[in-house]
């Protein structure tokens, strides 16, 4: 018996192992790294040119032009720390810097601690659609125009026709002067300031109260931590960073309050709600002092720096990280 040997096959040309592609020069690669380079540039070119035009020459513009004294009319003419000098002495500017002051006092300390107490009820066991629901609502009154608002709540709150005067009455209370009075404009103002921003600190914590691990408040349970005792030894030192970031945020925003002073009460009754930023308003835009107003503007950007330094500071000690 005889056996036919199969002729041997010739490898089929797609069997062959692939050569490995040729390595790319160097100026290849170089050329590829310097196009990627110009189109990183070209992305960014237009928020760097934004943020030079719009933040930086005028913030520079704003600290040499506090050494002159210029009203558009004539030219400017250097008067060295002259604009300072004035500023200090004038009344009106140390009142409004103390008014600004109580202002950031009050309403800061009214803006996150209602955000939090809101943040933690809305955190705890609530149906979804409805924790949502309150999350827009909170955060609703934040993308509306501060000026519109404030337009509107000086009629809710005006003397003769408010609704809020209306409600008073139905219970036997007497009309109260809300705006013609110093009390009232001030409690008005910070009223409206608070409602309108505490959405944005709200947000903050719910972010940081989502963030706590769920096995911490179960640990505490087990020890014996129940109802306030719970969020006073678990939630507020681990909600400390976002506590530091929000009063850092919410100081600097209240240091430059306008739109609900300047529309509800234009800083009356005399000059109790007038507050820094009105100031620099009123000089620059009223008076045509454009030197005195950025004296103004470079002291209260001088405070805005050592009050967030300061809270820095003194975070090292009272924030707790994870």
């Amino acid at each position: 018996m005889s056996t036919t040997i199969p002729p041997r096959e010739r490898p089929r040309q797609d069997a062959r192992p692939d050569k490995p592609a040729p390595a790319r020069g160097r100026k290849g690669a170089s050329g590829n790294r310097h196009s990627q380079r110009w189109l990183a540039w070209v992305f960014l070119a237009p928020t760097i040119l934004g943020m030079g035009l719009f933040t930086l020459i005028p913030i520079v513009a704003s600290v040499v032009l506090a050494f002159f004294r210029w009203d558009i009319i004539s030219a400017p003419s250097f008067v060295g720390f002259n604009n300072f000098a004035e500023v200090v002495q004038d009344p009106t500017v140390r009142v409004s810097f103390l008014n600004t002051i109580v202002f950031v006092v009050v309403a800061v300390a009214l803006q996150l601690g209602l955000a939090l107490a809101l943040a933690i009820m809305v955190q705890e066991k609530m149906p979804a659609w409805l924790r949502v629901f309150f999350r827009s609502a909170f955060f609703f009154p934040l993308i509306l125009s501060a000026a519109s608002v404030s337009i509107f709540m000086r009629y809710l709150f005006n003397e003769q026709f408010g609704v809020v005067n209306w409600l008073l009455s139905l219970v036997g209370i007497p009309a109260v002067p809300w705006l013609t009075t110093p009390g009232g404009s001030a409690a008005v103002v910070i009223l409206v300031y608070v409602w309108q921003n505490f959405g944005f600190s709200f947000l903050l914590f719910i972010g940081g109260l989502a963030s706590i691990p769920v096995e911490t408040y179960e640990a505490a349970s087990i020890d014996g931590a129940t109802g306030w005792r719970k969020h006073l030894h678990v939630t507020l030192p681990l909600l400390s960073p976002t506590t530091l970031v929000a009063s850092v945020m919410a100081i600097i925003s209240a240091l430059q309050v306008f739109d609900q002073p300047y529309v509800l009460t234009r800083g009356g009754p005399g000059d109790s709600t007038r507050t820094a930023v009105m100031v620099i308003f009123e000089s620059a835009f009223q008076r045509l002092e454009f030197g005195q107003a950025s004296a103004i503007g470079v002291l209260l950007t001088l405070i805005i720096m050592a009050i967030t330094a300061a809270q820095f500071r003194l975070s090292k000690r009272f924030v707790f990280y994870q």
